[in-house]
């Protein structure tokens, strides 16, 4: 029995969040638990990040590696193999593709095949003006004089 959360709440008194809450929600559903190819996922630094997929049998011809906006996209396709020759095949080849959400301003960095393992490089990289920056505080100089203008009550006519 599966839970489904309702963000409409939050869509209605949140603004900007809409993608955070996208991301939730498609969390939560159910799907089909695809274990292969296993990977891990590390923090390598403040905003460096690093995807390390065991893809044993995989060429670099076969692998994919794929960014479209937030979304990183890994599949793999081997070569036409002869199946015919194979009396046990307990390494698994079949064709895949695993799907990766990014947060805002993640970019691959890299992406290399050595000992069967895919390792592909991430860095978060904030434009210049969403970085925090120092604002200067002026002394000495004085703002220009503002004259205000009392109202005049109005008149009573006699």
């Amino acid at each position: 029995m599966g839970t489904t959360l309702d963000f409409t709440p939050l869509f209605r008194s949140s603004i900007g969040f809409d993608r955070m809450l996208n991301a939730l929600e498609a969390a939560s559903r159910v799907e089909p638990i695809n274990s292969w190819p296993p990977y891990d996922i590390a923090k390598m630094g403040e905003d460096d990040y690093r995807i390390t997929m065991a893809v044993a049998g995989f060429s670099q011809d076969d692998l994919t590696v794929t960014q479209e906006q937030n979304m990183l996209m890994v599949s793999g396709q081997r070569a036409g193999d002869n199946d015919d020759r194979y009396l046990h095949r307990g390494i698994p080849g079949q064709a895949f593709q695993r799907r990766f959400e990014l947060a805002d301003h993640v970019k691959v960095v890299d992406a290399s095949l050595l000992n069967g393992l895919l390792t592909i490089d991430l860095k978060r990289e904030l434009p210049e003006e969403m970085k925090p920056r120092r604002i200067e505080i002026v002394t000495g100089k004085a703002l220009p004089k503002v004259e205000t203008k009392a109202i005049e009550p109005a008149k009573q006519a006699a």
